[in-house]
């Protein structure tokens, strides 16, 4: 097992001659939150599922502070899973921040990419001039305070507010197992590195088909960001937002989310 393989806990299902999708999952999550996806492309498709570094299943000891403080850090493990599975190119779903990741692989490498689809995400998490991204600098401020202060109660606070959902529910359990499992100080870093990020200026760069997919209410990111992402891409890119509520639709409303995914994976952008 190389170097690249275990430390991101690579995996490739199924054999379908259709070609290769990538699953990426966001912040908080690892690759178990496509579970109720995966089923449903083995039988047509190549599936590599990965965790990204510093999410909970990866050995902490791996993670690169300097390496992670901007996103590029982890566009470059995504082209080099790419490179040691000697895929030539993919679709490419990418949830959260991880969108953003395979947004800026593709300009270095946009012949690795057959298409991008965005779930859940943001070029700028903060408010700027004539941009409404959905948080001021405050309360980002509140948010790394309060996960460095006590990341366990933060935890058990932020899982409900950014699933939409209730304590007792399936997925923010779920998501609150994942998100507790990423040690405390690697978390922060994680979190000030995605809430801090701004790639609006790139976005004019990007050469390959973007499917933007999101729900109607979600905490991190406002409808108006599709819209924007969708304004600014230098590709052709289509939106949809979906009837789910919640940043993980994935995992919370899987019945819906689930059709969307496959229809924007197997049908390219019509004019």
């Amino acid at each position: 097992m190389g170097i690249v393989e275990e430390a991101h806990n690579l995996r490739v299902v199924g054999e379908g001659k259709r070609g290769v999708i990538v699953l990426a999952h966001g912040f908080g999550t690892d690759q178990s939150v496509w579970k109720h996806l995966v089923p449903h492309l083995v039988a047509d498709y190549r599936v590599v599922l990965f965790d990204t570094m510093g999410a909970g299943p990866t050995n902490p000891d791996y993670f690169d502070f300097s390496r992670y403080a901007t996103l590029e850090g982890y566009a470059l493990d995504l082209l080099a899973i790419l490179e040691e599975l000697g895929i030539a190119s993919c679709i490419y779903v990418g949830h959260s921040v991880s969108a953003v990741i395979g947004v800026l692989a593709s300009i270095s490498r946009p012949d690795l990419f057959s298409k991008l689809v965005l779930l859940s995400a943001s070029p700028r998490y903060l408010n700027d001039v004539d941009y409404y991204g959905g948080f001021e600098q405050e309360e980002l401020d509140e948010l790394f305070e309060a996960m460095r202060s006590n990341y366990k109660a933060w935890c058990s606070g932020f899982a409900p507010l950014c699933v939409g959902g209730d304590l007792e529910s399936v997925s923010v359990q779920e998501f609150s197992r994942t998100l507790f499992n990423i040690r405390p100080d690697i978390a922060l870093s994680v979190a000030q590195t995605i809430f801090q990020s701004d790639v609006r200026t790139l976005l004019p760069l990007v050469s390959v088909p973007c499917h933007i997919v999101q729900s109607t209410k979600d905490l991190a990111v406002p409808v108006v960001v599709s819209e924007y992402l969708h304004k600014h891409l230098g590709s052709d890119s289509i939106v949809e937002v979906m009837p789910s509520e919640g940043h993980l639709p994935q995992l919370s409303s899987p019945d819906i989310v689930t059709p969307v995914l496959l229809r924007h994976i197997q049908h390219d952008i019509a004019f």
